[in-house]
């Protein structure tokens, strides 16, 4: 029987749903319901290939999956339900060159998770999993605790699960409306009643837009056809066996009843249903697109010579849901108490016990024990309101989906699509542009590679997307004078007679000091961890502008609105395209300019013709302003700056200043898990100004870790990030950020040590791609350690 009230409600039973209410039932809220339209699994969950692997893009989709294993092979123990968990390992082949590169870049990954990954040779791969062929192959990866499950079963599991904790579960039960008081959700309305509730989970898969609509929120996900096989048995049948992926060609494979399962990504993905999924689709499938899957075909003959003659049992052409980055979209939505656990429809299954595990303990506790910045709802803007932008996006992300990401690679769907003001400048100057945040960003000018050094290139991964006019700019900066564009930066108005004492409540630092102070500082959540790092700009008594990352705007403002008063004495508003941001900075800044003013320290000023806000402060560590001005005057005001011994300059010169400096850089220097005083930020902490979010866990503090800076022996071998610190034999950390420094000459890396471990003088080695590379904790910074330039 329907519940007039429940603490929280899942909408969707498949395995994301059955997990979310697992958990949330592990985490005490027993009095949580989950309506299903249909039966468990009917939507996308009953057609899934089901591979479980467990190391991925990112360190947080890792955490999950490890998470998700372990529970998967307990599962049966704790609720009496065979899950059909077959913990037979995994194969990553490596059938080219770069592929083998990407496969020893990824054992290296795995050392820091403690996760059992070998690289073995063709040979062995194919007395792994027999039937394959070894043309080709140079190696493969192989992990023990990868394998296969029943995704009807794992999801029955997990609802037994559910069900014994005291959740409930009712299927047949369609969700009609949501709804919301002063914008928060306060009850579902199904066609069987009317629940109230604090919490709405959409976990409704490919259902999960139309769900989201009800509550007025726009789901970037797009329905697309995912095609695999099932054979008859072989002749002579197989044992069960390690699933098998080859991404060169495209395909993967598992054993089924003496047969195999064959599946893959195809260079042509099928989109479904753009406009909403009909009604009624329960348990159904697409028809099949046989042609759509001849390449696959061919690649799966040509890898396991037995499927040419094999017997083809099933074919399935199922929809499943996917983000414009084929990725997770978890989180609270713009509405209150809406939450979104859906999409990753590649990684669905094995990444779902992770899910519940994040979602729970996000909405139970505010906060996941791991960061999931790289699958927070948030990550995505007001751009994929768009539903052609969002088809584009995902079209290409799906189609790339096993090809092989470079570091500094570029998406090109939907592009160009946000341009600054300075735009045509930029293009008249040879630009290569970069995308974030739907914007084109400047990454270098190809006008300047011919004064750069070519010897200079890094070795493998880091030398793909480079070009010397990066050590152009770089040394510029340091020498002369640079003009960077950065009208991309995120900038937030905060406003109205509670601004000052709502920042001082929300940041570490403190806030009330005179009008025209610049304050760097961190957003904290009640862990300590770093929510947002940003700078805040006093312009008024009661008005301040908050400048941030390019990607972190919707992040950052969301966080604002979650704590921020709801008696109307604060108003926080979205600025970004209303002032463009040129940044002047190097030694000769003041020839450029006819006016000056201190360190940290904001002024009205003109520049030209061209009313500036003048903000003296710097990402590259030299005297500079960030000059804001009305959008409308961008252009002009790129004209006034970019003159004769001003070089302009991009963004990957500014990493490779930033990392000289030792400025930390947000989402991988720094994360909701890592404090300020892990970072060396405890400077930006004043914990005597009063009290503050996250101050109390600052204060019971034992700092555990502490990010330090490494120089490489070797100038050209350059960390790309998340590769193992090796000290005294061990792995002891993890590098979160590395590049080139061109005005010290080294391979710079940031990783967090264990704090007995952090002293300048220790002797490290990095695993890049498999070599262990030595190197050295130094002073952080290496580049001007006293401050004297920027405060010339």
């Amino acid at each position: 029987m329907l519940p007039d009230r429940a603490r929280a409600v899942v909408v969707g039973g498949g395995v994301i749903g059955c997990s979310c209410l697992y958990h949330l039932a592990k985490e005490g809220w027993t009095d949580s319901v989950l309506v299903e339209q249909f039966q468990l699994t009917h939507g996308s969950t009953w057609h899934s290939a089901g591979l479980v692997g467990q190391l991925r893009s990112s360190i947080s989709l890792t955490r999950m999956m490890q998470y998700s294993v372990g529970l998967y092979a307990e599962l049966k123990e704790l609720t009496g339900k065979d899950p059909g968990w077959h913990q037979l390992g995994g194969l990553r082949l490596a059938s080219s060159q770069p592929r083998l590169e990407e496969i020893r870049r990824q054992a290296s990954w795995a050392k820091t998770f403690g996760l059992p990954m070998e690289i073995v040779s063709a040979e062995e791969a194919q007395r792994l999993f027999p039937p394959m062929s070894t043309d080709g192959v140079l190696a493969a990866a192989f992990i023990p605790d990868d394998g296969y499950l029943d995704p009807s079963q794992l999801t029955y599991a997990l609802a037994d699960g559910a069900r014994r904790l005291g959740a409930q579960i009712e299927v047949r039960t369609r969700v009609l409306g949501i709804e919301t008081r002063d914008g928060r959700v306060t009850a579902v309305e199904t066609d069987k009643g009317r629940i109230e509730c604090e919490v709405v989970v959409d976990a409704a898969g490919m259902y999960a837009r139309q769900v989201g609509a009800l509550a007025g929120v726009d789901v970037p996900m797009i329905p697309f056809g995912h095609q695999y096989l099932i054979t008859e048995p072989l002749d002579p049948p197989l044992e069960p066996l390690p699933t098998l992926r080859d991404p060169d060609n495209l395909v993967y494979f598992r054993t089924e009843v003496g047969g195999l399962v064959m599946g893959g990504y195809e260079r042509t993905p099928a989109p479904w249903a753009i406009d909403g999924i009909p009604e009624e689709f329960e348990a159904k499938l697409l028809p099949q697109e046989w042609e759509r899957m001849e390449e696959l075909f061919a690649n799966a003959i040509a890898r396991v010579p037995a499927m040419e003659s094999a017997e083809v049992k099933a074919f399935f052409n199922g929809p499943e849901a996917f983000t414009p980055d084929a990725d997770f979209l978890l989180g609270e939505t713009d509405v209150p108490g809406f939450w979104i656990a859906a999409g990753g429809c590649a990684h669905g299954l094995a990444g779902a016990g992770g899910i519940g595990k994040i979602m729970s303990e996000w909405i139970v506790d505010g906060r996941p024990e791991w960061d999931v910045w790289p699958l927070d709802w948030r990550r995505f803007g007001r751009q994929y309101g768009s539903r052609a932008y969002t088809l584009a996006r995902t079209y290409e992300a799906l189609s790339k989906y096993y090809d092989i990401k470079y570091p500094g690679e570029e998406r090109q769907a939907g592009r160009p699509l946000r341009i600054a003001p300075a735009y045509q400048r930029h293009v008249a100057l040879d630009a290569s542009f970069g995308e974030k945040g739907g914007w084109e960003r400047v990454n270098w000018y190809t006008s300047n590679a011919a004064r750069g050094d070519e010897s200079l290139r890094p070795r493998g991964w880091a030398g793909e997307n480079w070009s010397p006019a990066i050590e152009v700019e770089a040394r510029a900066a340091r020498e002369a004078v640079a003009l960077f564009d950065q009208s991309s930066f995120s900038k937030l108005e905060v406003l109205g007679p509670g601004a000052l004492a709502f920042l001082e409540r929300l940041c570490g630092n403190r806030i009330d000091r005179p009008v025209g102070t610049v304050v760097y500082t961190q957003l904290l959540n009640h862990r300590g961890g770093i929510e947002a790092d940003l700078s805040v700009m006093r312009r008024a008594e009661d008005r301040f502008l908050l400048v941030t990352g390019t990607a972190f705007g919707t992040h950052d403002r969301a966080w604002l609105e979650r704590n921020m008063p709801r008696d109307g004495s604060v108003h926080v508003n979205d600025v970004t395209s209303a002032l463009a941001c040129l940044c002047l900075w190097g030694p000769k800044a003041r020839e450029v300019v006819s006016f000056d003013h201190g360190y940290m320290q904001a002024r009205d000023v003109t520049v030209g013709n061209v009313p500036c806000i003048a903000s003296r402060v710097t990402y590259v560590g030299e005297l500079g302003w960030e000059l804001y001005c009305p959008a409308e005057y961008g252009a002009t005001l790129w004209d006034a700056l970019c003159v004769d011994g001003v070089t302009p300059g991009g963004y990957r010169a500014i990493e490779s200043l930033r990392l000289e400096k030792g400025y930390r850089a947000w989402a991988s220097d720094l994360t909701a898990e890592t404090t300020p005083f892990d970072a060396g930020l405890g400077f930006a902490v004043k914990l005597d100004k009063g009290d503050f979010i996250g101050r109390e866990a600052l204060l019971a503090a034992q700092p555990r870790q502490r990010l330090v800076c490494i120089v490489l022996e070797d100038p050209r071998a350059v960390a790309l990030g998340s590769e193992p610190v090796r000290i005294g034999g061990e792995v002891a950390g993890r590098v979160t950020s590395g590049g080139y420094g061109y005005a010290v000459g080294a391979s710079i890396a940031y990783a967090y040590v264990p704090v007995g471990h952090a002293e300048p003088g220790t002797k490290v080695a990095i695993d890049i791609f498999g070599d262990w590379v030595a190197g050295e904790i130094r002073a952080d910074p290496l580049y001007d350690p006293k401050g004297e330039r920027i405060r010339a």
